[in-house]
């Protein structure tokens, strides 16, 4: 008899908010020995240890050293970190900054849920997991219809790091630009998150706000810049709770050819220090190691909701995980 898994599948429709949300959610059993295919568009709830199993043996290519490593590391944090009672979305969590910012949700042993247009990721970059601290959905925010209620069931917190090139490339294939990212995604999912989310961090760019002015015009020639700031417009005029964090030009991986040790091992370099600031002033680099730590901070401090921050790295010593440090720049940068 053939081993199975249990894989929620939620009922999909399309989203309206006069809708009424309240359905139950389907359980479907399947076997493991059957072929198993996750490339249809349908929001699904997998199992983050299931996840391996839809590449038969191929998953072995995730070293099992490096997650015996963690594995132990986490133990020890876990001593320390006694498990959040946050749920966090991470939408992109895959993504350059994503991917760091799901890392460090582990390390502190914050519950996460990851949105993705292919799970399969999640085990490459993620390892094994377990199910209570990390869960992973199928859906893509371009589809406003795999946007199922039940997604955000439970979650409290989401951090937004979805994006594309500002250039055509072939990132924008199968309609991956930034209008569909950046504008239409995000529109998505704020409009499908429930009043009881505590705070949305978006992820967007410096620049937004002066896209008709050299050099950000040339960054803007195929609309990028126009997008996010739509996506940002959209959140702010919504009633939820924001932050919004504009990086500089991002630096420091994307590190998607890693497993989740290396990921956790990932230094800013010797740009370490943070610069933080309002008003869309700033200039220059920011590393994805601390604009991924810069989205997970803002969760606990009151006072940056509702707020915009424009952060690049510089050479130097910085704030590392330092809650306090982390305070104290943001509060500079209000004070400016």
């Amino acid at each position: 008899m053939a081993s199975t898994i249990l894989l929620p599948l939620t009922h999909i429709q399309s989203f309206s908010h006069s809708q009424n949300f309240a359905k139950p959610l389907l359980l479907q059993r399947i076997p493991l020995s059957s072929s198993l295919s996750i490339s249809n568009s349908h929001s699904k709830y997998v199992p983050a240890k299931a996840v391996s199993s839809y590449r038969g043996g191929t998953q072995a290519a995730i070293k099992q050293e490096s997650i015996d490593t963690l594995t132990s590391e986490s133990a020890k944090d876990n001593q320390t970190n006694p498990l959040s009672s946050k749920l966090v979305l991470v939408v992109g969590g895959t993504g350059g900054v994503g991917q760091l910012v799901v890392a460090s949700l582990l390390r502190r042993n914050v519950k996460s849920r990851l949105l993705l247009r292919d799970p399969e990721k999640a085990t490459t970059l993620f390892g094994e997991q377990d199910g209570e601290l990390m869960q992973v959905y199928k859906g893509d925010t371009r589809r406003p219809e795999d946007l199922d209620p039940s997604i955000f069931e439970g979650v409290t917190h989401v951090i937004c790091c979805t994006g594309t090139t500002a250039f055509p490339s072939k990132r924008w294939d199968a309609d991956n630009t930034p209008e569909k990212v950046d504008w239409e995604g995000v529109r998505n999912l704020v409009s499908a998150l429930p009043s009881s989310v505590k705070r949305v961090v978006l992820v967007s760019s410096i620049g937004v706000t002066k896209s008709n002015e050299l050099p950000w015009s040339i960054m803007n020639l195929f609309g990028v810049l126009k997008y996010k700031k739509m996506g940002e417009d959209f959140l702010q005029r919504s009633g939820l709770p924001f932050t919004i964090i504009r990086p500089g030009r991002l630096t420091d991986g994307p590190y998607t050819s890693y497993d989740l040790n290396t990921l956790l091992k990932a230094t800013a370099g010797q740009r370490r220090a943070v610069l933080i600031g309002q008003g869309d002033k700033l200039v220059g680099e920011a590393s994805r190691i601390v604009v991924a730590e810069a989205c997970i901070q803002v969760l606990d401090m009151e006072f940056t909701e509702g707020k915009i921050y424009e952060i690049s790295s510089v050479e130097g010593e910085g704030p590392g995980t330092d809650a306090a440090k982390w305070e104290e720049l943001f509060k500079g940068a209000q004070s400016q």
